[in-house]
C-alpha cells in the first residue's frame, strides 16, 4: 500500500500559493550568457524598501517622478524591482482603473509579501511578475512606462536587463531611475555611470532632476526599439572611475 501523505503547516502552503502566483508574463529574451558583466559592484538586495515610507511621503516621491514622467490615468506602467510595492500601490491610484502596474521582482519573499500586499489593498490593476536579474519577462511591446526605484545598483546583469526591458517597451517608452548619486557599494549609482551604461544599451537620456526631500535623483531615459537594439556582444562595460576613486 503506498504511504500516506504528511500533512504540510498550512502557513508554508498559503506562502507557497501566493509566491506561485507570480509567474513572468512573457516569452525569454536574451539569456544573459550574451552580455558582459559590469565594470562595478553589485550591492547586495538588503532590504524591500530604502526608506520609510512616511519620510518618502514627507518628500512626495512618487508625486514628483509621477510628474517629471507623466505618468498618467491608462498608461500601464511596470514597477522593476517593486519591493514592498511603495511605487505600486501609488502609481495604481495614478493610473486608474483603464490603465495597469505590472510589478516585478525576482525575490520570492518580496513578490509574496507584495501579492497579500495588493489582495488586502483590493487592487484589480496590478499584476504581480517574477522575472530575472537579466529579464523582467514582460511581454512585448506592453508598456508605457517603466520605474526602477533605488535598485539599478542591484542590479548583477543591467546590460541584459537594460536590453530585454527594452522589447517590452512601446513605441517612446520611458523609463525612469531614480537612485542616490554614491558608489554602487554604498547603494547609490553615479549619475555619469548611470548614463554610460543605459547609452552602451541603446538607451537616450531625456531628463535629469534631482528631486526634493534628499530621496535622490531621476534621470529618465527613452528605450530603443527592438531593432535598433545594440548586439549584445558588441557592448563594451562602462569604467567605474567614482568606484576606484573612493578607494
Amino acid at each position: 500500500m503506498p504511504r500516506p501523505i504528511l500533512p504540510v503547516p498550512l502557513l508554508i502552503l498559503g506562502l507557497a500559493g501566493i509566491a506561485s502566483a507570480a509567474e513572468p508574463l512573457g516569452p525569454p529574451g536574451a539569456p544573459a550568457s550574451l552580455f558582459p558583466k559590469p565594470d562595478r559592484p553589485v550591492a547586495e538586495i538588503v532590504a524591500a524598501q530604502w526608506a520609510l515610507e512616511k519620510e518618502r511621503e514627507k518628500a512626495d516621491e512618487v508625486g514628483q517622478v509621477a510628474r517629471l514622467m507623466g505618468i498618467a490615468p491608462g498608461q500601464t506602467i511596470a514597477d522593476i524591482g517593486a519591493g514592498s510595492g511603495y511605487y505600486t500601490l501609488r502609481i495604481s491610484e495614478r493610473v486608474g482603473p483603464q490603465g495597469r502596474v505590472l510589478a516585478e521582482d525576482v525575490t520570492p519573499r518580496y513578490l509574496a509579501e507584495l501579492q497579500k500586499r495588493v489582495r488586502k489593498a483590493g487592487l484589480q490593476n496590478v499584476t504581480i511578475v517574477r522575472g530575472e536579474p537579466h529579464d523582467p519577462r514582460l511581454k512585448p511591446a506592453s508598456v508605457d512606462a517603466a520605474v526602477l526605484v533605488h535598485m539599478y545598483h542591484e542590479i548583477s546583469q543591467p546590460y541584459g536587463l537594460l536590453h530585454n526591458l527594452a522589447a517590452a517597451m512601446r513605441p517612446g517608452g520611458r523609463v525612469g531611475i531614480v537612485d542616490a548619486d554614491d558608489i554602487p557599494s554604498r547603494h547609490g549609482t553615479p549619475p555619469a555611470l548611470l548614463r554610460c551604461e543605459l547609452a552602451a544599451a541603446g538607451y537616450r537620456e531625456t531628463g535629469f532632476s534631482v528631486l526634493e526631500g534628499g530621496v535622490g535623483y531621476l534621470a529618465i531615459f527613452e528605450a530603443p526599439a527592438p531593432e535598433q537594439r545594440p548586439d549584445p556582444r558588441a557592448i563594451r562595460p562602462c569604467r567605474d572611475e567614482a568606484s576606484r576613486g573612493a578607494k
